[in-house]
């Protein structure tokens, strides 16, 4: 018989399972928040009670980012703190399957931005362009644009004149706005001495000579600013790359480390059946004899 006999068994790695637990709880808890920023923000705008005002907007709508980003946050940090919770090797094998997926896509995406740079710049263009022409469709797009422009201090994709493609902003004769022929308050050059912002200081600002545009509003555009601060800040914008890929390959590295941990700890105890039901069967067989 097998008793008296004390086996030592392999043990799953506490400092790891609870690490790999503790990080995913809290990027659980992110994923959780940004999808309640994102479908709080579509309760506000009568989406969620009308659905096809989903295909209305022109532009991107920037919920969209909130309901992706945290909806993939919250399936990744559901499965690793599952996964490492209870030990289950398939939910930890998705979770770093999954990251290293997302890892691949970002590799893939930073590669391509660095070959096809010009074709990037015209897609941005494009994206700034279309999200210019739906401007006064949604109002967190406007405030996203505006964003921009006021930290950029740009205004249009390449300049002013892409504020023609806005309805309410353009200078053809049938256009009956105010706003005709003007730009958004946030292409205006901030007087620091203002503390009130005042929203009418883009009106009719187009109608005048390209001189005297640039002393009340930006002249550069959004496209080649944005380029401006990539150069400016590379180093920075390197290292939060670097960050987040490393961030990754650790967090793919620890699950990998305690899958591993759990197929030997379960080859342990099958081998350990299987050796304590040989001795009993042989044990019997050695009584019939």
């Amino acid at each position: 018989m097998m008793s008296g006999k004390h086996f030592k068994a392999h043990e799953v790695s506490c400092c790891i399972k609870y690490f790999i637990f503790g990080f995913n709880i809290i990027f659980w808890l992110l994923g959780v928040a940004f999808l309640g920023i994102g479908l709080w923000a579509w309760s506000e705008k009568g989406v969620l009670s009308n659905i096809s005002s989903i295909t209305d907007l022109g532009g991107f709508d920037p919920v969209w980012l909130f309901l992706v980003v945290g909806g993939v946050m919250f399936i990744l940090g559901f499965a690793g703190c599952i996964g490492a919770l209870r030990e289950n090797s398939f939910l930890l094998k998705f979770f770093s399957v999954f990251l290293g997926i997302i890892f691949f896509l970002e590799l893939t995406a930073g590669v391509l931005a660095f070959v096809f740079k010009d074709w990037i710049k015209d897609q941005l263009n494009f994206f700034i362009n279309n999200n210019i022409r739906a401007y006064r469709d949604d109002i967190d797009l406007q405030n996203l644009i505006d964003f921009t422009q006021e930290y950029w201090e740009c205004c249009g994709a390449f300049g002013a004149d892409d504020w023609n493609l806005n309805i309410y902003f353009n200078c053809t004769d049938s256009n009956p706005s105010r706003e005709k022929c003007g730009v958004p308050f946030s292409c205006c050059t901030k007087d620091p001495a203002e503390d009130v912002i005042n929203t009418q200081c883009g009106y009719d600002i187009r109608a005048k000579a390209v001189s005297e545009q640039r002393t009340f509003i930006y002249i550069k555009g959004c496209v080649p600013q944005f380029e401006k601060w990539l150069q400016d800040n590379l180093t920075v914008v390197a290292g939060i790359f670097i960050g987040i890929a490393l961030l990754q390959i650790f967090g793919i590295c620890l699950a990998q480390n305690l899958v591993s941990d759990i197929e030997v700890l379960r080859w342990f105890w099958k081998c350990t059946a299987c050796l304590f039901i040989g001795h009993w069967f042989s044990y019997l067989y050695s009584l019939m004899l």
